[in-house]
């Protein structure tokens, strides 16, 4: 008479049949932008995607004969020019004397610059996109060489439209949301005309800085997701209320830690169960350097001690690649959306993304408090809810506060991969 036999599993040979790995659907990017530096000091650049065109003889590629350390510096004075003609611009009238009744400093201390007269708003935007649109199709894409104006004729076209996922694949220190199309491609007037220019107000924008994905296990969905503030409690006490409702919306149903000091961050790195969903920095971004070296940024908190990528490395090398650790990163500090810096000394949102992290979000300029509170109120609330991913709202709130606020201060912050990270909930 038949029966069951006993049965022992011991090598698991379905496995890969039942599990996927670290395969992740998203959503392909309408378009990939890659620059690559190549041996002779020049620039290798090569797009494709469902925005533009086939050729038939190969891909859309061009040899850019621009020097790097030329787009460094050109970049270098881009990020500076957002400081000095927009945030430290003082209010005076046509005497050189202070306005009766305004801030010294409107674009420092509000964030709404509805309130300022539109003409003054359009003469320090209209130089911004100017010097924006110079970089990218002048100092980047202005060779006279056949191919680089077809390169150049192509990505005009399909950076012209609107609403595309666009990713820019390299390490290049390129402000990409901050870059202009030329003024004849928009038909909208005066600020509105000088917004639509804007490749931050058009697109969602990541840049991967030459990282190569980190294989990681698809996020389980949680009913109280993981978070952490990361922060000096001395910064910001002009807009108390605001990152008082950053910490509140964190705090707010979730598995909430606190960090304000340089060891305890660094201690939770070193944990191999450190899985945090969301990590939120609200401090100081400062360039440090280290005998003959140049500067490379760093931030502090509380304890005012640096925390460079170095550091997130080493602390980070001891908790093993089979680690959980797979956060968005939210780097509210002064520069710490730059990138570039070299792999002797590499930049601390790529020792981030390195070590696991689905993206690191940060401000490319020395970016005003009030300004960065509002910005994470915002952001930190609405990702919270795992309804949106982080390029959708990084995009809709550049254009949100440059349409309703008048101030193109959104278009300064940077996206480092993480376009589709979304908050995994349990619903």
């Amino acid at each position: 008479m038949p029966r069951e036999l006993p049965v022992r599993i011991v090598h698991n040979p379905s496995a890969n049949f039942t599990h996927l790995g670290h395969r992740t659907a998203t959503r392909a990017p309408d378009l990939t932008v890659t620059l690559v530096m190549t041996a002779d000091d020049a620039i290798h650049a090569q797009m494709y995607g469902s925005c533009l065109p086939e050729l038939a003889g190969g891909p859309h590629a061009a040899r850019l004969p621009v020097k790097p350390s030329l787009l460094r510096g050109r970049t270098a004075r881009l990020c500076g020019l957002w400081n000095d003609v927009l945030v430290a611009r003082p209010s005076l009238d046509d005497h050189g004397l202070p306005v009766a009744g305004r801030p010294s400093k409107p674009y420092t201390e509000l964030a709404d610059l509805s309130g300022l007269p539109e003409e003054e708003l359009v003469e320090a935007v209209q130089e911004l996109a100017l010097v924006g649109s110079a970089l990218l199709w002048d100092t980047l894409l202005g060779s006279g060489d056949r191919p680089v104006r077809l390169f150049r004729s192509y990505l005009l076209e399909a950076l012209a439209g609107r609403g595309l996922r666009i990713r820019f694949d390299t390490d290049l220190p390129v402000p990409w949301p901050m870059l202009c199309l030329p003024p004849e491609r928009t038909a909208l007037h005066g600020l509105d005309g000088l917004f639509d220019r804007f490749l931050g107000f058009r697109h969602q924008i990541e840049q991967t800085l030459g990282t190569y994905p980190v294989p990681t296990e698809p996020a389980v969905p949680r009913s109280r997701p993981a978070v952490s503030l990361n922060h000096d409690t001395m910064v910001g006490r002009r807009c108390r209320p605001q990152t008082a409702d950053v910490a509140a919306a964190l705090a707010r149903d979730t598995e909430f830690v606190e960090r304000t000091t340089r060891k305890a961050l660094l201690d939770d790195l070193a944990r191999p169960e450190l899985d945090e969903q969301l990590m939120y920095f609200w401090c100081h971004g400062v360039f440090v350097n280290h005998g003959s070296q140049p500067p490379h940024l760093a931030v502090t908190l509380t304890d005012a001690v640096p925390i460079d990528a170095q550091s997130v490395i080493e602390w980070r090398s001891g908790a093993g690649e089979s680690t959980p650790f797979q956060p968005f990163v939210f780097l509210n500090a002064c520069h710490a959306g730059l990138a570039g810096e070299t792999m002797e000394r590499p930049y601390l949102g790529r020792a981030l993304i390195d070590s696991g992290a689905k993206g690191v979000l940060g401000p490319l300029i020395e970016m005003p408090q009030i300004f960065a509170a509002e910005y994470a109120r915002a952001f930190v609330s609405r990702y919270l809810e795992g309804l949106e991913t982080a390029g959708e709202i990084a995009h809709d709130l550049a254009c949100h506060f440059a349409g309703k606020f008048r101030n193109p201060l959104g278009f300064a912050y940077a996206l480092h991969r993480g376009m589709d990270s979304r908050l995994e909930l349990a619903r």
